[in-house]
């Protein structure tokens, strides 16, 4: 059996895209989530150069470096962390008990390979995760607040018009183009 870390897979069309890569490069048994594909066979060195440049064609990156890996498994929890709605936990406490590292480790790891805090990282999806629930026109901007962990609308209004240079209202009249977050 063979783990591979796979950077940049932020959702389920990444996952697809692995997915059908890997099944036309001929690994039909493998299990894909995000973050990691395994395959059940043991690949040579060869094999899993191949599979990488293949990756990077994609927009994707195999990860080799144990550091790397490090931070793709910090941010995948990050992104999962806000997604679930009622966190009992905060995100250091979440980051260290799924690493098995300590927070202040991650958080160094993460600012040397990132050039970017873990903090900056976290707002960003946050705001992101904002931009989501706003589209869908179902929650009053205290309903996100509170499913985005934010502790009031008007601290998440704060945030947002920080990042993005608008207000969550401007947001929603305005051109709903994506900034390149990676910068933040």
């Amino acid at each position: 059996m063979t783990e591979l870390f796979i950077k940049n897979m932020v959702c389920h069309h990444c996952k697809e895209a692995a997915e059908r890569l890997l099944r036309d490069m001929g690994y039909s048994d493998t299990e894909v989530t995000l973050g990691k594909a395994t395959i059940a066979e043991e690949l040579s060195s060869e094999e899993i150069e191949k599979i990488g440049r293949a990756l990077k064609e994609i927009g994707l990156e195999l990860l080799t470096d144990p550091e790397s890996r490090l931070v793709e498994k910090a941010k995948l929890l990050v992104i999962r962390h806000i997604r679930e709605e009622g966190h009992n936990h905060n995100l250091s406490e979440c980051l260290s008990r799924h690493l098995n590292v300590s927070y202040d480790t991650v958080s160094r790891v993460f600012s040397q390979k990132e050039g970017r805090t873990l903090e900056k990282y976290h707002i960003a999806q946050k705001v992101e995760r904002v931009k989501e629930l706003l589209q869908h026109n179902e929650y009053t901007l205290s309903e996100i607040a509170d499913m985005v962990d934010y502790s009031s609308a008007a601290h998440l209004s704060r945030q947002f018009k920080s990042v993005t240079g608008m207000t969550p209202t401007e947001y929603l009249k305005g051109p709903r183009e994506r900034i390149d977050l990676s910068q933040i």
